[in-house]
Formats: structure tokens, C-alpha cells, sequence
């Protein structure tokens, strides 16, 4: 499986941003796909992920502004982000999840400015 992350960007705060996760490869294989973000000085944080089912799950930080959906069609997750905070900046790397192996994709920059 590859993951090939974009649609990171500077934006100011209250701005949107929408990351897109395309992957490729076994698709079939993947149970779910994650996002996550890594900001300097702070652990690794879940954002959000989605099954296979369409199960939805959002960290406490960014529920009500920030919605993942997924375009089986086109094999893409995004990660559709409203009112934005300075404090959502941050490195947003995609991950798939398959029985056996976890796939990261490379991520996208996001900064929010104040």
C-alpha cells in the first residue's frame, strides 16, 4: 500500500484546509485509514480515522470542525478542516491499517497563522 498525502498550506486561523489521502496498491487490504499530526514539542496525536465500514472517530481537539470522509472511487480519504487554531499546526501524515502491516504516507504541512 502507498499513501500519498496533499492539500497541506499556510492558512490563516478560522481558515479551512482539505487534505486528501490517495492510496494505492492493495486497497482491498486496508481496514482503515488515520490521520495524524506531529507538531515539534508534542507527542504524536490521532486526528481522526474512518473503516472500511464508514466508522468515524475524532480526537476531543477537533470534533465539530474537522470531518473525514472517503471517496471509494477514487481510493482518497480527506480530512475536510474548518475554523482552524494556530495550534493545529502541524505535520498531517495518513496511515492505512491492513491485518498485518501499517502503511504512513510521507504527510503535508499544515500552518495556521494568528
Amino acid at each position: 500500500v502507498q499513501l500519498q498525502a496533499s492539500g497541506g498550506g499556510l492558512v490563516q486561523a478560522g481558515g479551512s484546509l482539505r487534505l486528501s489521502c490517495a492510496a494505492s496498491g492493495s486497497i482491498s487490504s486496508i481496514n482503515a485509514i488515520s490521520w495524524h499530526r506531529l507538531a515539534p514539542g508534542k507527542q504524536r496525536e490521532l486526528v481522526a480515522d474512518i473503516t472500511s465500514g464508514g466508522s468515524t472517530n475524532y480526537a476531543d481537539s477537533v470534533k465539530g470542525r474537522f470531518t473525514i470522509s472517503r471517496d471509494n472511487a477514487k481510493n482518497t480519504v480527506y480530512l475536510q478542516m474548518n475554523s482552524l487554531k494556530p495550534e493545529d499546526t502541524a505535520r498531517y501524515v495518513c496511515k492505512a491499517v491492513t491485518p498485518r502491516v501499517h502503511y504512513w504516507g510521507q504527510g503535508t504541512l499544515v500552518t495556521v497563522s494568528s
